[in-house]
């Protein structure tokens, strides 16, 4: 905690001023580019290594980065869905997950220590070469199946702890290739 508190009286102190017209702005509303999926993770941090500002990304995240198909979706995460494509009008939706996921290795290696994750990672990608990569796109599928989605731009990303690089998935070669070489 002390490292928290220590860390919102540098920010008033330092960054506040600086960005003041920034939050004045955000008060008023909010118009992020994107809909940002990630997982609860505290190593995955969407807005330090995508570089975006305050008011930039609408995010969602949870345990694994899941998105369950809409049948089976509860209402929060439906509520999130609807308000991010329908009152926001985000234009696209990003999936991210992460290498060294949790979440991945319940469904790997079993859940005894933790009951309800077991039916959480039921909606999880259970084949695949690698899991974590896998469970982006399973996710990707399972917003498909959300009516009000269908016109939003959906995105696979994967974040390698280890390296701080990020991946994107590219349907032209079927696999995560590094997001700098695929946007130059």
């Amino acid at each position: 905690m002390k490292k928290l508190i220590q860390g919102i009286i540098e920010f008033r102190k330092k960054r506040a001023p600086e960005e003041k017209k920034l939050f004045a702005r955000l008060a008023k509303e909010q118009r992020p580019d994107a809909l940002f999926i990630a997982c609860a993770d505290s190593r995955v941090a969407p807005n330090v290594f995508a570089s975006t500002n305050p008011g930039d990304l609408f995010v969602i995240r949870n345990v694994g980065n899941i998105v369950p198909p809409i049948e089976a979706c509860d209402t929060g995460m439906i509520a999130a869905l609807e308000f991010a494509a329908l009152t926001l009008k985000v234009a696209d939706i990003i999936v991210c997950g992460h290498s060294g996921c949790g979440a991945i290795d319940a469904v790997k290696y079993g859940t005894a220590c933790c009951p309800h994750m077991e039916k959480w990672v039921e909606y999880a990608a259970h084949e695949g070469g690698d899991l974590t990569q896998a469970n982006v796109l399973k996710q990707l599928e399972h917003l498909k199946s959300y009516p009000f989605l269908k016109e939003i731009r959906l995105h696979g990303w994967w974040f390698n702890i280890e390296e701080a690089a990020v991946y994107a998935y590219d349907d032209k070669t079927k696999r995560f290739v590094l997001i700098d070489d695929l946007h130059n």
